[in-house]
């Protein structure tokens, strides 16, 4: 949280009304007014779901809609949801469905073929139809039909959708009033080339008009009859008419759904109950059962008459029934919806008609033929299952179930092998395994939304900023600690004992072997090697390296076979049975020795070879391994040349070189996948500088079969310095590409000019190609950092991804196209390496501040959140630096005593250490830390009434509220033994023989567990009770107040404000006693204030309804002076004050603006209007917004210059801080300042961006139109990092072309160099990152 401004302000507010000249004269200008948007966390709020087979025709692919982004995810054999990729839509997503083409043929059309097409609504007015590219790894659109324009009005079609079981056409509905039949199909043009998607007629289905009472059934409150309209197309002319109407008298209808397998028969799920409705006769509906929700799942079988029969004769094959799933709000439709739900009560009450929030039926099973079963969840989170059978009478209600009893989940998904998964509103999701009546919890799919407050804090010994997030309501509400990159498990640390590490790798004793048996560690004149198992100790001795060098390289070459590489020699040990229960039965390793005429500058080690390289001359060997009797071998040169460039970095390609996607291969019409033989090549760095690639072949060794020249320029076209490969790695994915890692900080990927997907010569066994004259083709450049980069991959396989050092750890995504990488969320390290034991079979050991880190990387969490379930909805959260805690605005406790209170929790783990109890009856509402005099104090603010605090105009309630001192003086600080937090996988007490004997972490004794959503990463305090804590919060004075207390705030260094109803209160302390509170002025608004801050002597008020205002107090005629005003009308969520001029502030439509004041003239009218400096539409409400402070990293990582050249110019540092904005949605928004030659710049690559087919929205949104939802036109826009950041991940050719790209309407685009907009964004990425 933004801490207290008392100190800063004290020069400027010493005396005299704020309006006074040393006011005046402090204020800065506005300045910097040019920002950038981006999310560095996007929304987890699942609002859509559906299942297909989107990569391959055996893909297992669930697809999450997410309101402004899709992510493709997939369920592993453990049970857990991994996330494959996600994507920003930039639009708004109301429904989405699925067309199952994987087994349609398409011939010439290689996008779609055996792939399941994507459909979705969205506010972009078009029906999207969408497939995934492995390549690009993320969804195209292969059509984008048009529906209506704008697409978000009540009689504006794309609202809700229904695909047939053919999946050949598509019924699209409005609100109410209008519905549109889609056919969709693909057909080639007269060109062979194209292809298209084929809709009706406009006239036939644009303007067809549902049944008068079918308004009813979308949603209409206080009406008894629900009326279902059928209609049908007519195969011949295409029209589609009006068939029947049935009419039941009854409560609600909800949602509609045929039920699979069984044509002709549909459930009708209504407030309270289901009807199951026959339609096969489309001229006479007639309901065959009625199942009451209320009490039993039974009900008499009823039969009701059709009282309006159809008006168009069809036959039996004609496609009828085109079923509207009206899934409009099954919940919300009976609630009522506004604003200011989220500022109410945490319950609404107990809900009298049990309504069905979600359903989905089991996958067909094609031995059971007319069976069906369905699982559906109640708003009261009980889970039940119907089972349908179909004879000759027609379908029968055989069985149903109660299954469980858990949270309400919306949506629902039941996929094959019985595994379900649902999603949470407010809370985590679950996987589950439906058993015998019961569902088995499998694991649990985190989802922070909403997020309703946020603090950040620096992550103490780790360089790096955290933010804790109040999330969910209750009663799944929870802090989360949030940390940005790839998550890891910290497991064990050792004391600052090794300094001086040149070098780190782990060993197997086999190549066949699942986990590594040695962890060998090279000092600058050391060498040491431990064990790896469930103790590391040291057996140098019994391996046989050389202890008294620096090791270059080491490696397996053969089974039992290790190799030392090291500036005099190379050494060929057979570690002995105390080293490996497999090792030699000798008393002493069994050793050899090969030694060159000069220093050997670098190595590599491969299976039954070793290439080592030497300087001075610059020599390249090749040393083989034969057996000259039994435990004895040898070392023998093989093969040497000389070279004309000195070699830097040498990588031999270990494990399975086969690409991921074979039939990318067999596409070409060539089986070169099977052909590979990584184990006959090698790649080596030169100071040429250049990447070769040379061949091991026997008799040929050493014969070039490609080359990479490495020349980077800088804008203006000088060559980069250091462009030395530090190191190289051949990787097989998708396609075969060159890794290079370069001095200066770079990173590059090369792939072979000949084809994309397979290099030349003797990469293929009795492969026509030529093997000589081949270049490798320069594909990505991108900048990490300013140290050498090294690339270390997460094991042996080719594919594997890997694990970038330079300034500080990344992890390369291998699969991806160009060069996509992930921050990892630990130290900047100089070391790493794999390691894999029984303990932690997926452990990464890091050397970082000369310690030795085991960490795990957990690749099932799609969230870098640590969850702590402390009970009820937390709603407020402050960091309290000296104590290292965290204070927590709890409400909707469950206690007999309170409803809410304010807690201390250790951040660590969860652990509440004490605690202040609001009266019964009393909630809090509001906090803030302050000083007065030399006490620390907590100021809170609650409401008397456990009612809303406003009306829904926005008027305050009359109720009353408190004005809370507390006292922090007392609060207890956690252990300073609690730095990292064990894991399951992972047991420190069995490795007391081991370099990590000095461990550091809690015991578990103080963790309980929650048995519903368990997890690694989750701690639950639920039921820790205030008589078991350490000590309580001492309330120090208390005022009674006029309106619910919602907002509290210190200012200077000497008031406090508090904001109850729409009465804005200034109260000081007399003497500086935090005991004698007074009140010294009290101001009004029109509406409810429902935000404070404050800047120096400003004070920004955020009114529910009149937007913001700024005040000033006039401390000689104590009184509030209103300064400037909101120019229009604006429902804040919260406000955040830059400077004494300047203020960016949110507004529950989604939008968040900057607004400020040239100047300040004190002769002016006091009605004057903010200038809105430019704004952003967000698509998601913030609740929270927080100014960076400067000691956080976020803003010094931004600040920090990345060189990309030798230039030394000076870098214009903004005095303005990041803002980091939290939304209900569980997204978090950062926006970043800058220079208008930045923007200028930006600006013009994100209108190209926006346009060009590879990073356009995919839905079919205008960018533009997007962005300024609701923004006047004058208005300028803040950028979109998003947007932006989807250059980075193309390759050079696609990055030129974009440049290059022209815009409708722009003319002739200005030339722009790809290194300087290079250089501008990867900036924007280091910072974020």
């Amino acid at each position: 949280m933004e801490p207290s401004t008392a100190g800063d302000a004290s020069a400027s507010s010493s005396s005299g009304p704020s309006t006074s000249a040393s006011a005046t004269a402090a204020a800065t200008d506005a300045g910097a007014t040019h920002y950038l948007a981006k999310r560095v966390l996007r929304g987890s709020a699942v609002l859509h779901v559906a299942e297909g087979c989107f990569r391959s025709p055996d893909s297992a692919d669930v697809v999450l809609g997410k309101e402004t982004s899709l992510e493709l995810v997939t369920v592993g054999n453990d049970g857990v949801l991994q996330s494959i990729c996600e994507q920003d839509t930039f639009g708004i997503i109301k429904d989405i469905g699925l067309l199952q083409w994987h087994n349609r043929n398409f011939a010439g059309i290689s996008e779609i073929e055996c792939k399941d097409l994507l459909v979705v609504l969205s506010d972009s007015g078009k029906l999207s139809l969408l497939y995934f590219c492995s390549e690009m790894h993320r969804f195209f659109a292969i059509a984008n039909i048009e529906l209506s324009i704008p697409g978000n009005l009540m009689h504006q079609l794309g609202r809700i959708l229904a695909i047939d079981r053919e999946s050949s056409f598509v019924a699209v509905s409005a609100y109410e009033d209008k519905f549109a039949l889609i056919r969709v199909s693909v057909c080639q043009s007269p060109h062979g080339s194209g292809r298209n998607f084929e809709d009706l007629p406009c006239h036939n289905f644009r303007n067809i008009f549902i049944h008068q009472k079918m308004k009813r059934m979308q949603g209409l409150k206080g009406s008894d009859v629900n009326d279902l309209s059928l209609f049908g197309r007519d195969s011949s002319s295409g029209a589609v008419n009006h068939i029947s109407s049935y009419s039941e008298t009854g409560p609600l209808a909800l949602d509609i759904s045929e039920i699979p397998e069984m044509f002709g028969f549909a459930l009708l799920f209504r407030v309270g109950d289901v009807l199951l409705l026959d339609i096969t006769n489309p001229l006479n509906v007639s309901c065959t059962r009625r199942i009451n929700l209320m009490t039993s799942l039974f009900g008499d079988p009823v039969n009701t008459e059709d009282s309006c029969p159809g008006l168009l004769d069809v036959d039996d094959d004609v496609a009828a029934c085109a079923l509207l799933e009206l899934r409009d709000s099954g919940n919300n439709i009976t609630k009522d919806e506004g604003y200011m739900d989220i500022d109410g009560v945490d319950s609404r009450g107990n809900v009298k008609s049990r309504i069905v929030c979600s359903w989905s039926w089991e996958p067909p099973d094609p031995v059971r033929r007319g069976w069906a079963r369905l699982l559906f969840c109640l708003d009261d989170g009980e889970f039940h299952t119907l089972e349908f059978t179909m004879d000759v009478e027609g379908v029968k209600l055989c069985m149903f179930e109660y299954v469980e009893r858990g949270l309400p989940c919306k949506p629902l998904l039941w996929m094959k092998n019985r595994t379900i998964i649902g999603f949470v509103e407010m809370g985590d999701g679950m996987i589950f395994k439906l058993g015998h009546r019961r569902l088995l919890h499998k694991s649990t799919i985190q989802n922070v939304a909403p997020i309703l407050d946020l603090a950040i804090a620096d992550y103490h010994g780790e360089k790096q900023d955290q933010m804790f997030a109040c999330c969910g309501m209750c009663p799944e509400g929870s802090v989360r600690v949030l940390r940005n990159g790839v998550n890891v498990e910290k497991l064990l640390s050792t004391e600052a004992i090794y300094q001086g590490v040149t070098g780190l790798w782990t060993l197997k004793m086999k190549i066949t072997d699942v986990f590594h048996s040695f962890l060998v560690l090279s000092f600058v004149e050391e060498t040491r090697i431990l064990s790896v198992g469930l103790s590391f100790n040291d057996i140098s001795d019994a391996v046989g390296f050389q202890p008294d060098v620096c090791t270059l390289a080491c490696g397996l070459v053969a089974d039992g076979l290790l190799v030392q590489i090291h500036s005099k020699g190379v050494k060929l040990c057979l570690p002995t049975i105390y080293a490996h229960p497999e090792g030699a039965p000798l008393t002493s390793p069994v050793c050899n020795n090969w030694y060159p005429d000069v220093s050997i500058s670098v190595g590599a080690v491969g299976r039954n070879i070793v290439i080592v390289a030497t300087s001075n001359p610059c020599c390249l060997y090749i040393l083989g391994i034969r057996s000259s009797s039994s435990f004895q071998y040898e070392l023998y040169e093989t093969q040497h040349v000389q070279l004309q460039y000195e070699i830097s970095c040498i990588s031999i390609p270990q494990g399975d070189c086969r690409p991921d996607n074979v039939a990318s291969n067999c596409a070409e019409g060539i089986d070169c996948a099977d052909k590979v033989d990584a184990h006959k090549f090698a790649v080596i760095g030169t100071h040429k500088p250049s990447v070769e690639i040379i061949s091991l072949e026997v008799g040929e060794g050493f014969r070039l079969l490609a080359t990479g020249p490495i020349s980077v320029n800088n804008a203006l076209g000088a060559p980069i310095s250091g462009c030395i490969p530090e190191n190289v790695r051949f990787v097989a994915a998708e396609r075969f590409y060159i890794l290079a890692g370069l001095r200066n900080g770079m990173l590059l990927r090369f792939e072979s000019e000949v084809s994309g997907r397979y290099f030349p010569g003797s990469f293929y066994k009795d492969f026509p190609i030529p093997s000589v004259n081949t270049f490798l083709q320069l594909i990505s450049i991108r900048r990490i950092g300013i140290t050498p980069v090294v690339l270390v991959p997460m094991h042996d396989s080719a594919n594997a991804d890997i694990v970038v050092l330079s300034d500080r750890p990344w992890l390369l995504h291998a699969a991806r196209h160009s060069l996509a990488y992930s921050s990892i969320s630990f130290l900047p390290a100089s070391h790493v390496t794999p390691v894999s034991s029984v303990d932690c079979p997926n452990g990464l050991l890091f050397v970082a501040e000369n310690c030795l880190h085991l960490v795990e990387m957990v690749h099932g969490k799609r969230l870098n959140a640590q969850k702590f379930s402390i009970g009820g909805t937390p709603r407020k959260v402050l960091y309290h630096s000296e104590s290292r805690t965290l204070l927590v605005l709890r409400t909707g406790l469950s206690e007999a005593s309170c409803s809410s209170d304010v807690v201390q929790v250790d951040p660590h783990n969860g652990v509440l250490l004490s605690r202040f109890k609001c009266e019964l009856g009393e909630t809090a509402k509001c906090m803030q830390i302050t000083k007065i005099g030399s006490e620390q104090v907590l100021i809170v603010g609650t409401s008397k009434s456990a009612g809303r605090p406003m009306m829904a105009n926005g008027e305050a309630e009359s109720i009353k509220g408190r004005l809370i001192i507390l006292s922090l003086e007392a609060v207890e600080s956690p252990r300073e033994s609690s730095s990292f937090i064990p894991t399951p996988s992972f047991n420190p007490s069995s490795h007391a023989g081991s370099p990590f004997h000095e461990i550091v972490g809690y015991t578990t004794e103080e963790f309980s567990s929650n048995s519903l959503c368990s997890s690694p990463d989750e701690f639950c305090c639920n039921h820790i009770q205030a008589e078991e804590m350490a000590g309580h919060l001492r309330s120090l004075t208390h005022a009674t107040l006029s309106g619910a207390v919602l907002a509290v705030y210190p200012y200077l260094d000497r008031y406090v404000l508090a904001a109850a109803g729409n009465s804005l209160y200034v109260f000081n302390f007399a003497n500086e006693n935090p005991h004698r509170m007074k009140k010294c002025a009290v101001g009004r608004t029109r509406f409810t204030i429902t935000c404070l801050k404050t800047f120096a002597s400003r004070i920004a008020v955020g009114d529910c309804r009149d937007g913001v205002l700024f005040y000033s107090y006039n401390e000689g005629l104590r009184k509030l002076e209103l300064i400037y005003s909101d120019p229009a009308q604006r429902l804040v969520g919260d406000v955040a004050l830059l400077n004494c001029e300047t203020a960016v502030v949110s507004d529950r439509r989604g939008s968040i603006s900057v607004l400020s004041c040239a100047r300040l003239e004190v002769s002016e009218s006091p009605q004057k209007n903010l200038a809105v400096n430019c704004s952003f539409y967000m698509g998601e409400a913030a609740m929270s917004i927080q100014k960076a402070i400067p000691s956080n990293n976020l803003t010094a990582a931004f600040r920090y210059r990345l060189p990309i050249d030798d230039d030394t110019d000076l870098v214009l540092e903004s005095a303005y801080d990041c803002i980091v904005a939290s939304t209900l949605l569980g997204s978090v928004f950062v926006m970043i300042p800058l220079t208008s030659e930045e923007h200028q710049l930006l600006q013009d690559v994100q209108e190209r961006l926006s346009v060009h087919p590879l990073t356009a929205p995919v839905l079919g949104n205008d960018h533009a139109e997007f962005r300024r939802r609701g923004i006047p036109s004058e208005v300028p826009p803040i950028l979109d990092g998003d947007m932006l950041v989807q250059f980075l991940e193309l390759t050079g050719e696609q990055q030129q072309a974009i440049l290059t790209h022209a815009v409708s309407g722009k003319g002739q685009p200005r030339p722009v160099s790809v290194f300087q907009v290079l250089r501008t964004l990867e900036r924007v990425h280091y910072a974020l990152n």
